[in-house]
């Protein structure tokens, strides 16, 4: 295990973003810088940008590689239930993938009742929803409870995701009634892959979300990330019966923990007000912004760590050189000249 001290040197050196003209036009997700260098293949550089309620807050030392290699762990390990979009993976942080032509829609499996969005199951159910994307859930149901079968609760793209069901997907063309048959099952399949593997390391993978895209022969295709700690919740489950039964939270390693530290600092998210969080503001909706200090960034740190290793059960390697976006630059700079693939 990699402890906190040895992370220390890395918080002067977070990827917070990149510039690399010599890749081309760049697009900026929530986390992943994304060039297209080549019509058929894009890049994708995995940032430490820590984000959560839809708001950036701060960078994460080596987040961006715990990400990216964990990824491309998963991505070997699912690779007979659905094609992957992976060409290469020519540093730590970057993975060099097809181009597809993506599905608008994320696709959110969950086993659990839980939560803390505007999206998420436990939050919607407290509301009184029972019918939780087309997902009739029974009166009765405690917060972090699972369900009798696992339930598909997909969400639009968009700046703030919303909750849609199979007959919005439709009726709004955003997949036709036998694509999103095959995507159902195939993220069905991949949860069930994902939970098996997750339990033999001792882990619950609680819900996950998936994004898919069409290759140029459309083969539909996994994209993005698989089971990251970004992308997915995970529980400790030696421990999930007792802390359930005792009506605490169970032991998280994933961005949840930030989430709800977050509240813990005051933050409320229901006082959303649709105005983005401006870069310096001292305060998000109308309230002083909580203070993320080094402490709070080593310790998230910590926990990306952990899962990669109880995960993988490999030992994560921090860099031997602390100047994180210089590396990449010259991994890149290196795979470039190469002949790539079209």
């Amino acid at each position: 295990m990699v402890k906190s001290p040895s992370l220390t040197p890395f918080l002067r050196s977070t990827v917070e973003r990149t510039d690399f003209g010599f890749l081309g036009n760049k697009y900026e997700g929530k986390v992943r810088d994304v060039y297209q260098p080549t019509p058929g293949q894009s890049i994708l550089i995995a940032t430490d940008r820590q984000s959560a309620f839809d708001i950036p807050w701060c960078t994460i030392p080596l987040k961006g590689q715990v990400l990216n290699q964990l990824s491309a762990w998963w991505f070997t390990r699912i690779a007979d239930v659905m094609p992957t979009h992976v060409l290469a993976v020519p540093d730590p942080n970057v993975m060099v993938v097809k181009k597809l032509t993506m599905v608008p829609v994320e696709i959110v499996v969950r086993a659990y009742l839980t939560g803390s969005t505007g999206t998420s199951a436990w939050v919607n159910y407290e509301k009184g929803v029972r019918n939780f994307c087309g997902n009739v859930l029974p009166e009765g149901m405690r917060k972090n409870q699972k369900f009798a079968d696992l339930i598909i609760t997909p969400t639009t793209k968009g700046e703030h995701d919303e909750l849609i069901e199979r007959a919005g997907i439709i009726e709004r063309g955003l997949s036709t009634a036998k694509q999103w048959e095959e995507i159902s099952d195939r993220a069905l399949a991949l949860f069930r892959r994902g939970q098996q593997i997750a339990l033999e390391r001792g882990l619950i993978l609680v819900d996950t979300k998936y994004e898919m895209g069409y290759d140029e022969d459309g083969t539909l295709t996994i994209a993005d990330e698989v089971h990251t700690p970004d992308s997915s919740r995970y529980w400790v489950a030696s421990s999930y019966e007792q802390r359930f039964a005792e009506k605490k939270e169970p032991e998280s390693l994933d961005k949840e923990f930030f989430r709800l530290w977050l509240r813990e600092q005051g933050f409320d998210p229901s006082l959303r007000s649709g105005q983005a969080l401006s870069s310096g503001s001292g305060q998000v909706y109308g309230k002083p912004k909580p203070e993320i200090t080094d402490d709070v960034r080593v310790m998230l740190a910590a926990r990306y760590i952990d899962l990669y290793e109880r995960m993988t059960g490999e030992t994560f390697t921090p860099p031997t050189d602390t100047d994180v976006p210089a590396r990449i630059e010259r991994n890149l700079r290196a795979y470039i000249a190469e002949p790539v693939a079209a």
